[in-house]
């Protein structure tokens, strides 16, 4: 891998998710894509790449879907700040999936971010799985 590649990507690491949010809705702008597909099958199609992943997903699974199950009442409002964060939804959409739970959150999610948001909604009170 290029140093161009490698500064590119230690940068993306970096970023917060409401900046990764932003940041696919800047790409999806200004390159004419929409990755809702990408995400929506649970991998990326990218050129070059064909036949590549389904060799790695067999061996190891690097995509989860994160699931919403249960918000205590009193928790709603904690809740609600980090589903916000973690879809990048508005006020009122975000208010929708906690209202009506199990709802999934993400899907596609690498291991680390699958953790890492499963911790935050478990210390605020809410109940999630991960498949």
């Amino acid at each position: 891998m290029s140093d161009k590649i490698s500064s590119i990507i230690d940068q993306l690491k970096t970023l917060t998710l409401l900046e990764a949010s932003e940041l696919v809705k800047e790409i999806e702008t200004v390159f004419g894509v929409d990755t809702s597909v990408a995400v929506a099958s649970a991998g990326v199609a990218l050129p070059g790449a064909a036949g590549a992943a389904p060799a790695e997903a067999a061996e190891e699974k690097t995509s989860f879907d994160i699931t919403l199950t249960e918000v205590p009442a009193d928790k709603k409002i904690a809740i609600l700040k980090i589903v916000r964060n973690v879809t990048g939804l508005g006020l009122k959409e975000s208010k929708d999936i906690v209202d009506n739970v199990p709802k999934v959150l993400k899907e596609g999610a690498t291991k680390e971010e699958s953790e890492t948001i499963k911790k935050e909604l478990e210390t605020a009170g809410g109940k999630v799985t991960i498949k």
